[in-house]
């Protein structure tokens, strides 16, 4: 089975094919620190060829959702070192995924500060999850030219942090209509400026946000998440194809780990106007880099999609909340623990650490 194979991703070897996706879990505290809980939720999963955190805030200004965690702090850096040593302890990798969310966001979790964007455009029709609950997104502040710099500039900071903190490498989480999403996107970049406009001006954030990961700490030890057709926080393209076209042409010019393709999503409403195929056969072959397939694959289509020849690893999300030991179940031909979508933000131990391991 090619999914149990051994991979060499850059210059980092890993046991198996099998990547644990990033997901929100919302288990660090209100100063985005986490703590020995997460500490054992990613030690239990170590089996994983390479582990992709949960998004990690690359600034208190990329913050959108209560209880995420940061790498901008030094409180925040030392105690993921705590959860990469544990990893490593295990024989495992981890990168941590680069997060900013944009218009995605609330000012009550963010000391009232309304959240930036590209253009000060807001989602509507949909509520924000936030500490006082759900609610209704707020119009965001449009970043300056001088503050996109700065984000770039937080984002390398956020690497550098990552470095220190013992991760094998870093993901720019550009996916699931965050903030390098809403730069690419027609519907939530209106700007008139170098950043705005044509598709190459809307794919300038996302490239020159690469460029400096690269420099930053070598491109061997960076990633990218994309969504092409995904329309969670209310990202439109007019054509998905052509921008994502133009975009994965250019991240072939730089020499770094990996492209992480995310399928649309059952869960969110799929844009009508979109075309119906499947991503990863779409965009993968434009790529001259790893292909990490992910979203809704399970052990016989994660296969297939590598034998196919379409991706080298393939993540996943809900089966790894569920089974710590997904790997090692994969082998045996074990039964799958089901997830229990209640608890995914629920705080705690339940539904975080408590799923069983085979014996």
């Amino acid at each position: 089975m090619m999914l149990l194979e051994a991979y060499t991703l850059g210059n980092i070897a890993l046991k198996n094919r099998v990547v644990m996706a990033a997901m929100t879990r919302a288990r660090a505290n209100t100063d985005g620190v986490v703590g020995d809980l997460t500490v054992e939720y990613y030690t239990q999963r170590a089996g994983a060829g390479l582990i992709l955190t949960e998004a990690i805030n690359i600034s208190a200004d990329a913050l959108g959702s209560p209880f995420t965690p940061g790498l901008f702090t030094a409180e925040q850096t030392q105690a993921w070192r705590k959860v990469t040593d544990a990893v490593h302890a295990k024989g495992g990798k981890i990168f941590a995924q680069l997060w900013h969310t944009g218009r995605i966001g609330h000012s009550v979790d963010r000391k009232g500060i309304l959240p930036v964007a590209p253009s000060a455009v807001g989602i509507t029709g949909q509520q924000h999850f936030t500490s006082q609950g759900p609610l209704d997104f707020e119009v965001p502040r449009a970043l300056t030219l001088e503050e996109i710099k700065l984000t770039i500039l937080d984002y390398k900071q956020a690497a550098l942090h990552a470095i220190e903190a013992g991760f094998d490498g870093v993901e720019l989480h550009a996916a699931n209509g965050y903030l390098p999403n809403q730069f690419l996107a027609d519907n939530t970049n209106l700007r008139t400026d170098e950043y705005g406009g044509s598709i190459e001006n809307k794919s300038r954030f996302i490239l020159e946000v690469m460029e400096t990961l690269i420099e930053a700490i070598g491109g061997e030890r960076v990633g990218i998440k994309l969504s092409p057709f995904q329309s969670y926080g209310g990202i439109v393209l007019n054509d998905p194809i052509a921008s994502f076209t133009y975009l994965i042409e250019q991240l072939n010019k730089m020499d770094f780990a990996f492209i992480e393709l995310m399928k649309r999503s059952p869960m969110f409403p799929l844009n009508p106007d979109y075309p119906t195929g499947d991503e990863v056969e779409i965009f993968a072959p434009l790529t001259t880099h790893t292909v990490i397939a992910n979203c809704g694959y399970d052990k016989d289509s994660a296969e297939a999609v590598l034998q196919k020849g379409l991706a080298q690893l393939v993540s996943f999300g809900a089966l790894f909340i569920a089974n710590p030991d997904l790997p090692k179940r994969f082998s045996v031909g074990s039964e799958l623990n089901a997830v229990d979508f209640n608890t995914m933000f629920a705080g705690g131990e339940k539904g975080y650490i408590d799923y069983p391991a085979l014996a």
